[in-house]
């Protein structure tokens, strides 16, 4: 079997210029080196592709793969995720991870806090500002959080994330709306722990990796998992894998999200528990980071007694199983 790697490495962004933080969700080289290394001791071919401008030269050439391994972020509008899948599925040629729909959705915070509030599952208050004029309107009680509505990585997240007052709150929004150029998710601020669980396989067959907990060292911005504190993470973070109780919970928590959101093969979903100590959502990556060295779902699936191999060899699992059921 033939698999295609698709990604997005940060080196060539930041030589057209783009800042750090900017391509701070992009991948590099030793991420596309250890996602080719597992699928080789898995027994599979692969074909670096790249891009997804690459991507479109390889298919009008005729280039044509059994499966792609596709982990592109895209650039440009809430749709930049599911940009690969979508033109994959005008070819038919099938992909690991999740379809379209489920990438543009859940990059939209707000849409995808909606779904998760519809289905019961626990998830702090919130509204969306749009517009500067939308700011008054906010009547939920302080102190809040506020972070872009469609980016990932911690990006426009900071220690000034944590709003106490309608003076912050009308400047932080109005940073964020002329620094990203889309809405700010304003939500009710979870002041207890923080934990994101792995999560591997596809609806009822989906099962979980891990859970870790985040903790900050004195280093960190406190209060928040921020930008900086994610890029810094070896002196600002410590991580460790939950058990007991707390892991239960948060398992079911994540789970119910999981396939809430119709997620497929394999992603992470990040709680936070609020002050009776239930976890509560936050937000769904369904296309995680994969460095096996510091993304978070290989570093608690490792810590879990999972290693690299494995998990990528349960991703393809669920991504073969799909493409069983399809033919």
């Amino acid at each position: 079997m033939i698999i295609a790697l698709t990604y997005d490495l940060r080196e060539d962004y930041l030589a057209m210029g783009f800042s750090e933080e900017d391509a701070a969700e992009f991948d590099v080289n030793e991420t596309i080196e250890g996602i080719e290394n597992a699928l080789h001791q898995l027994g599979y071919q692969t074909e670096r592709v790249g891009h997804l401008r690459l991507l479109m030269a390889a298919l009008l050439a005729g280039r044509r793969w059994d499966l792609v391994f596709n982990i592109c972020e895209g650039f440009y509008g809430i749709g930049r995720e599911a940009q690969v899948p979508a033109l994959l599925d005008a070819f038919n040629i099938p992909y690991v991870f999740s379809n379209p729909l489920v990438l543009s959705l859940t990059l939209e915070k707000g849409m995808t806090k909606r779904i998760i509030r519809d289905a019961g599952i626990p998830t702090a208050d919130f509204t969306v500002v749009a517009t500067p004029e939308d700011i008054a309107g906010v009547t939920l009680p302080y102190p809040l959080f506020v972070k872009p509505v469609a980016e990932g990585t911690g990006k426009g997240i900071s220690g000034e994330s944590i709003i106490r007052n309608r003076e912050d709150l009308n400047s932080r929004c109005r940073f964020l709306l002329d620094r990203f150029h889309q809405p700010v998710l304003v939500e009710t601020y979870l002041d207890g722990r923080e934990f994101t669980v792995g999560i591997t396989g596809t609806g009822a067959e989906a099962s979980v990796t891990g859970v870790m907990e985040v903790l900050l060292t004195s280093k960190a911005e406190q209060g928040v998992y921020s930008y900086t504190n994610k890029e810094e993470w070896r002196e600002r973070c410590q991580y460790t894998l939950a058990g007991g109780e707390i892991a239960a919970a948060c398992e079911k928590v994540a789970r119910a999200s999981w396939n809430a959101l119709h997620c497929e093969d394999g992603g992470r979903v990040d709680l936070r528990c609020d002050s009776l100590g239930i976890p509560n959502f936050i937000e769904v990556n369904p296309l995680a980071g994969l460095n096996p060295t510091y993304s978070d779902l290989p570093m608690l699936s490792r810590m879990n007694g999972i290693s690299y191999v494995e998990l990528i060899q349960r991703i393809m699992h669920s991504a073969i199983k799909k493409l069983h059921q399809n033919e």
